[in-house]
């Protein structure tokens, strides 16, 4: 994951799910993020990162569970959220930070 700095610093929203693969809920969230993408297309960016083996970006994430999603652009976090979150309000979270 050399590239993640490159790919959160870029001027267009990123999502980013911290999951592990032992993970239930995460497995649950996967296909609602495919369905996010579908709706959103080049709106934002979807990248996962698997915790164990990306305990670095994890630890400077201070990510202690998984799922976490953390939406970043330029940089900048401007949402985090554990757990399963619909569908509906990962979409209005991602309109309302659209600038």
């Amino acid at each position: 994951m050399n590239n993640f700095d490159t790919i959160i610093n870029s001027n267009k929203l990123v999502l980013v799910d911290f999951f592990a693969t032992w993970c239930g809920p995460c497995k649950m969230l996967s296909p609602i993020l495919k369905e996010v993408k579908d709706s959103l297309g080049d709106n934002v960016s979807i990248i996962k990162i698997d915790v164990d083996k990306n305990q670095q970006i994890s630890s400077q994430y201070q990510v202690r569970g998984v799922p976490t999603m953390i939406l970043f652009q330029n940089g900048k976090q401007l949402w985090r959220q554990s757990g399963v979150v619909s569908k509906e309000e990962i979409i209005k979270t991602i309109l309302e930070k659209k600038q």
